[in-house]
């Protein structure tokens, strides 16, 4: 029977949508599993055949556990704020919305197409106003919580300030910007600007100056992880440090409580090892050193206080605020170039190089408080304003860094840990060696000598043991308009939040997307976006009177934003009452099972887990983690063409001939290929772009052969095969299958068209085991023992694939049982029911067809998984190799319940051992149950 795989598509797509098959129930008696694939961002290109990996493996689990009886909850929605439908928008004037919506309609026309179990009823987009009422409301409780570190929580801004008014700041244990101290009267004789000022200084949410990635290219504030190289990811334009005043979040409170929390999660050790890395805790002190002839001093933290002797100079970063003032007159000039030049790098960048030994001489030096001695000030790239205090005491005897830092300025070198290494010549970083030269230290090991210099330094009033972590607060403000506002009113010149009544804060219509020429972002070119507190509603700008009406805060919140909760608004998307209601919230938990690209392991990552982490300790959620177990797809890479440019000319050079050439090699799109071979199509590739309209070609044999070579899919590759012409050519059902087979989930693996070919061969063998010749014919027969075998090996090897996520194994297991059951002609009911069913995860729409043809009228969706029968997949009979001193002579066909004991007998009593036999008596009988029978003679 033809297998019509386009007919059979369509009709079950509009079946599931007519009939809402996947949406899914708030009926809390089910057991419950949250299945969730990272948000997509809606780009203008669509899918490629690399981005359904991750879904269909989900969408593959989801169906498993619908068939298992569990409520499923598998949602989709879009994260549709970005940074290119702006730039697209500055580049034409074309509103973001219009582009994202268009972006959109094509994304979910490509994922409907390929067979996906998403509840779309549920569907999130973060720039619909409707949802991000919500992110901004979530941003408003930040605004208005603490960090208590006695209770390990946040808490309401209201507790802090109840505090302050009985007691100041005496005893006070909070997250903070500077350690602040004040009386009960003094914090009630303060004006409303100075006690607005003093609670910024604790907001979860707060506004200061920080050191910022500034791109005037794209006119905003970007992400560590959007800069590389020292350009924007988008669009490759200079990135520059600048200082800002920035929204941040204090995400550096919950450091200790997102390490702590990764050791409850399943998770892939490397994105773990990610995330510990970003957070970067480390032990050991602070110390304060003073600066000869001026009043400041210097605070360093170091996690090796007990080579305080050995710290001959100091490095600063060339962003902190001390350089301006103790550079002296004749250093000025270099410090000032120095600091220029390091604008220039990102702060990622500075980390990354480590081989480089670059940096200026201050003029001024500190005084080592415990040997005396002068130690020159430098500044240096290498040393982050971010990580600890933005100074370092440098011992360069045992630190490779700033030994390259004192050799390449002569700078003094002293050995304070024992080795018989020339410390002259390379740093000693070793702790399983005892102090010298170090005063009372010396003779000590690490830990005791650590324990001791912490217990002097403290002793001298000169600092402090501590724990320090990397990670810094997460800038929150973007300069560009296509992202949530930020509900925020100026009055005096002090952010108040607006009333919760009045959110969603909507976008505002400006005529252009850049920035103004005051430089303020764009929403600074809205003419409707100022606050009128007595009215509590938006007004036009031109009525700011700064007395009744406000100016609105300018910057967005960044990308992250909206991905931070939208697991969370899943699972109540219509409420407008709270993001989530508590009840439905505490059912579906955390998500059970979260698939996605490592890309995201510490930014989306991070934040989500701090967001939620918040909303936990405001009392708004149950659960400490988002996402308990986390799987990384790899990447499905695209398999590149290249044509052979010959130096200086137009011509191009077959791939074998181009040796003889000095050549360019130049992408060409894989759709100028003739069919699934490696020959380009040169009369096609002339007409592809205008300078190529000219070319000549060298040719072999005739032919123009391309080179081809293994490389990530995407557009500038010209790699891209689009799975829209995959479902039209081999149906959905053949993609989801072939992208399953290529390999194990986590791998990379490259794609090639030719092997879908097989699968989709596959797929006619499983349509035509249900019928004869082109009429369904399915037989009521109690199957075989041997059919029985062939399903139920299939069941228990496909329950164990899926578990563990082996769905390239299942693919194959598919194949060896569909060819067994062809090879015995079985056709019957009990046999091919359950087969569908088993293989509905994968190749859903072929299978509710053929059980809709079995005579079924409801969807296979919700039918039980059939249950494997170990009976069935016992042996009956087992041939056993019967072997005479190590030689096979014979098989024999025995019972599988003999014992090895009446095994050897019975093979003892056969005639062809008896002639081999001869009447001698066997030394020894081995018998390996279910395996061989050796004899020894």
């Amino acid at each position: 029977m033809f297998y019509d795989h386009q007919q059979i598509e369509k009709k079950w797509q509009k079946y599931w949508e007519e009939n809402q098959t996947y949406k899914t129930s708030d009926n809390t008696d089910k057991p419950k599993f949250y299945v969730l694939d990272m948000f997509p961002y809606p780009s203008g290109a669509g899918l490629h055949v690399g981005h359904p990996l991750g879904y269909i493996a989900s969408d593959i689990y989801a169906r498993y556990k619908r068939h298992q009886g569990f409520n499923v909850l598998h949602p989709v929605g879009y994260d549709s704020f970005g940074l290119p439908a702006e730039q697209y928008a500055i580049q034409t004037g074309q509103h973001p919305a219009i582009t994202t919506e268009q972006n959109i309609t094509r994304y979910e026309e490509q994922l409907r197409k390929i067979g996906f179990s998403f509840d779309w009823s549920r569907e999130v987009r973060t720039s619909d106003a409707s949802y991000y009422k919500w992110t901004q409301w979530i941003f408003i409780e930040l605004f208005h919580s603490w960090y208590n570190k006695d209770t390990d929580k946040a808490e309401p801004i209201s507790s802090l300030i109840k505090r302050f008014e009985e007691k100041g700041t005496e005893g006070l244990n909070a997250s903070q910007n500077d350690e602040l101290n004040f009386t009960a009267e003094e914090w009630k004789e303060a004006s409303e600007i100075d006690k607005e000022d003093i609670l910024l200084n604790y907001r979860l949410a707060y506004r200061a100056e920080t050191t910022v990635n500034w791109c005037p290219a794209l006119g905003t504030v970007l992400a560590n992880d959007e800069v590389k190289d020292g350009k924007s990811e988008r669009g490759g334009f200079p990135v520059f440090q600048k200082k800002m005043m920035q929204w941040s979040m204090r995400i550096s409170a919950y450091s200790e409580r997102l390490l702590q929390g990764l050791k409850t999660l399943d998770w892939p050790q490397p994105l773990k090892d990610s995330q510990e890395y970003w957070i970067g805790k480390s032990q050991g002190a602070q110390v304060r050193f003073n600066v000869e002839g001026h009043d400041e001093i210097v605070e360093v933290f170091t996690t090796r206080p007990d080579t305080i002797f050995g710290a001959t100079f100091m490095v600063l970063a060339p962003e902190n605020p001390l350089v301006e003032t103790i550079t002296t007159a004749e250093q000025k000039a270099e410090v000032d170039s120095y600091i220029e030049e390091t604008s220039k790098k990102t702060e990622r960048d500075r980390m990354a190089d480590v081989k480089n030994v670059s940096g200026a001489f201050t003029g001024s030096y500190a005084l080592n408080p415990f040997s005396g001695e002068r130690m020159p000030i430098y500044i240096s790239d290498y040393v982050l304003m971010g990580y600890g205090t933005g100074a370092v005491m440098a011992v360069p005897a045992h630190d490779e860094r700033d030994h390259r830092f004192a050799k390449k300025f002569n700078l003094k070198i002293k050995k304070v840990v024992e080795t018989d290494e020339d410390v002259q010549e390379a740093s000693f970083d070793s702790k399983d060696s005892v102090c010298v030269n170090s005063d009372f230290l010396n003779g000590l090991n690490y830990n005791d000598a650590k324990a001791l210099i912490i217990s002097a330094i403290e002793k001298k009033g000169i600092g402090h043991g501590t724990t320090n972590y990397r990670q810094r607060d997460a800038i929150f403000s973007r300069q560009r308009y296509w992202g949530e506002p930020v509900p925020i009113y100026y009055k005096d010149g002090m952010p108040y939040t607006l009333p919760t009544s009045a959110l969603p804060l909507e976008l505002p219509e400006v005529e252009k997307y850049l920035p103004t020429e005051d430089g303020d972002p764009p929403l600074g070119n809205a003419k409707t976006f100022a606050w009128d507190e007595a009215n509590q509603k938006v007004v036009d700008t031109n009525l700011i009177d700064e007395k009744t009406v406000f100016p609105l805060e300018l910057s967005t919140m960044p990308g992250w934003a909206g991905s931070s909760w939208y697991f969370l608004r899943y699972m109540d998307p219509k409420n407008e009452e709270v993001f989530t209601k508590k009840e439905l919230s505490d059912y579906w938990g955390q998500v059970d099972l979260y698939i996605g690209g490592s890309e995201h392991a510490t930014g989306h990552l991070l934040y989500s887990r701090f967001w939620n982490m918040f909303l936990k300790d405001r009392g708004y959620i149950n659960q400490d983690e988002p996402f308990q177990k986390l799987i990384n797809q790899g990447m499905i890479l695209g398999m590149s063409a290249f044509v052979y440019r010959v130096d200086g000319t137009n011509q191009y050079v077959s791939k074998n001939l181009a040796k003889d050439y000095t050549t360019q090699a130049i992408h060409v799109d894989v759709s100028l290929l003739k069919g699934t071979s490696d020959e380009l199509d040169t009369e096609a590739f002339k007409a592809w772009r205008p300078d190529y309209a000219d070319a000549e070609f060298i040719l072999e044999d005739g032919k123009y052969i391309t080179g081809r070579e293994v490389e990530k899919m995407s557009k500038s590759k010209y790699n891209v095969v689009n799975p829209d012409d995959i479902c039209n050519e081999y149906g959905a059902d053949g993609l989801r299958l072939y992208e399953m087979f290529l390999g194990p989930l986590e791998q990379s693996k490259p794609w090639n068209t030719q092997g879908l070919s097989g699968v989709y061969g596959f797929l006619k063998k499983f349509w035509n085991l249900y019928f004869a010749g082109d009429t369904f014919s399915v037989s009521d027969e109690e199957p075989t023992k041997a059919e029985y075998k062939v399903l139920h090996t299939l069941i228990k090897k496909v329950v164990y694939d899926i578990e563990n996520f082996s769905f390239n194994t299942s693919v194959s297991s598919f194949m060896i049982a569909v060819n067994e059951l062809q090879k015995i002609k079985c056709n019957k009911r009990n046999i091919l029911e359950p087969l569908a069913v088993i293989i509905s995860p994968y190749a859903p729409h072929i299978c509710e067809e053929l059980w809709n043809l079995l005579g079924h009228q409801d969807s296979i969706e919700f039918e039980k998984f059939p249950v494997l029968n170990e009976d069935y997949l016992v042996e009956d009979e087992i041939l056993y190799p019967v072997s005479v001193n190590g030689r096979m002579k014979f098989k024999i066909s025995l019972s599988a319940q003999l014992s090895p004991k009446e095994v050897g007998e019975v093979v003892l009593k056969d005639e062809k051992m008896l002639q081999i036999l001869e009447g001698k008596t066997p030394t020894k009988i081995i018998v390996v149950p279910h395996r061989i029978v050796n004899i020894v003679i």
